[in-house]
């Protein structure tokens, strides 16, 4: 990067965020301060957690560089996101937040017993964990394109980041470094609008700039394909611990479900921001890489002061979302796994250092991950990440809210093997052409009517 500029005001950027993070750990006494935040959060706080974690690294870079390929379509991953924030908070707030639970797995022993609880643990864990992948590639596309930095120093980089944000003051941490992160993402990319707009000389000009087809067609990858994209992002949020981790930790059911539809509000405008810009460097700049859309604007078009702290921004919103699924799939290893099988009569201070082996744990392994995969869409991972949680726990959950002590007791464990297995592999022999979340969640669905229908209630647990 040629203007120090640049460098000087991302590097304090990012050490108001971490030190403010890392101060956090004062307030953490316990595991479920570390979880939870002490389940006090108000509804701004709650709606700051769920954006922390929800609006990273897919929804401004990846959502910019899918706008540079095909345009509006990239905005899908933000508008399925507020949808699932809207559902959230219409039909699941409630219950959840009144369970007192920890964890959405803990939810489910209630009415599908220990091994339905293990299972999707498990394998909410294991598709959690695909999605980190993706926010660190874009962390990594950030650092080598700013800062002419090796991808194995910005993937080291990016680790020590998101363990300030987490390991001392955990999900406290992560909803301060939240609120922060989501009222620099609005005045960074409010400037950014105004500049593309500039450059075009008005919004009618910069529409004239492109034909309809594909550029403005939300469904330009296909009717089926859009509306997939979307439901896995509703499903996605429904289901993942991360984001349910936020409803937990509502004083109240209420201010958890405010938080919901506040987020849903906030989440949309960012993804059309990030797409016009992705669209306007394709415009401009055709020859670059993809997933360069976003942060080389940042270099050739923003003044260097303000660019550093939009650099900054990106990165903080990359690695805290990173964070926050890390956070979520460390809760469940050591409330589902560490808690309930290996050290049953764990005191708060060893769950609380189980929760942060988890956390160094996870870290450790999403290094791995990604330096065997640097070249991938990070879109890619995302959208896979939601349809796998989507397909594991959505339907049992719903399932469980709507039917209560009419559950099928035996159906819900069924449910959470062979519908993501069934996903996984349309995946990746790709046997139809039809998208895997629709045969997934479908594959759940029918389970269930058929235990409905002929198998037994729920039984004692």
């Amino acid at each position: 990067m040629q203007n120090g500029a640049y460098l000087v005001s991302t590097f304090i950027t990012l050490v108001i965020v971490s030190l403010m993070g890392i101060n956090a750990s004062k307030n953490v006494k316990s595991s479920a301060d570390f979880a939870l935040g002490g389940r006090n959060f108000s509804t701004s706080k709650v709606s700051a957690s769920i954006i922390g974690t929800l609006v990273g690294g897919a929804s401004t870079i990846g959502t910019a560089q899918a706008a540079f390929v095909s345009g509006m379509n990239g905005m899908w991953f933000t508008l399925g996101a507020s949808l699932g924030c809207i559902f959230l908070g219409l039909f699941l707030a409630r219950p959840l937040r009144e369970a007192e639970i920890f964890t959405v797995p803990e939810f489910m022993i209630k009415f599908y017993g220990n091994r339905a609880r293990m299972t999707s643990s498990i394998i909410s864990s294991m598709a959690i964990f695909v999605h980190i992948t993706g926010q660190v590639l874009a962390s990594v596309a950030i650092f080598t394109s700013l800062f002419n930095i090796s991808e194995n120093i910005a993937v080291f980089i990016t680790m020590l980041l998101i363990i300030s944000y987490i390991f001392f003051g955990g999900f406290l941490g992560s909803s301060i470094v939240g609120s922060i992160k989501t009222v620099l993402l609005y005045v960074t990319l409010s400037i950014s609008a105004y500049v593309v707009l500039k450059e075009f000389g008005g919004l009618g000009n910069f529409v004239a700039s492109y034909p309809r087809e594909p550029w403005f067609d939300l469904f330009s990858s296909g009717t089926f394909n859009g509306l997939a994209q979307g439901f896995a992002l509703v499903v996605g949020v429904c289901s993942t611990q991360t984001y349910l981790q936020a409803i937990f930790s509502g004083r109240s059911y209420r201010e958890s479900q405010k938080g919901s539809f506040l987020a849903a509000f906030l989440i949309p405008p960012i993804g059309l921001i990030c797409t016009m810009i992705g669209m306007f460097m394709r415009n401009v700049h055709p020859e670059i890489v993809s997933k360069q859309a976003l942060p080389l604007f940042v270099i050739d078009y923003l003044n260097p002061a303000i660019g550093g702290i939009v650099i900054g921004t990106l990165i903080i919103s990359v690695v805290a979302t990173g964070a926050g699924l890390t956070l979520g799939i460390s809760t469940m290893i050591s409330r589902d796994i560490y808690k309930t099988v290996i050290n049953i009569r764990a005191d708060e201070k060893r769950e609380l250092l189980s929760l942060r082996i988890s956390v160094l744990a996870i870290l450790l392994a999403t290094s791995m991950m990604v330096v065997f995969n640097l070249d991938s869409l990070i879109l890619k991972w995302a959208f896979l990440s939601m349809t796998l949680r989507g397909t594991v726990v959505f339907m049992p959950l719903v399932i469980a809210v709507i039917f209560k002590e009419r559950t099928p007791y035996r159906a819900g464990l069924l449910s959470m093997v062979a519908a993501p297995l069934v996903t996984i592999a349309l995946s990746v022999f790709e046997i139809v052409d039809i998208d895997p979340l629709y045969i997934g969640m479908g594959t759940s669905l029918v389970v269930f009517v058929l235990f409905i229908m002929y198998g037994r209630v729920k039984k004692t647990i």
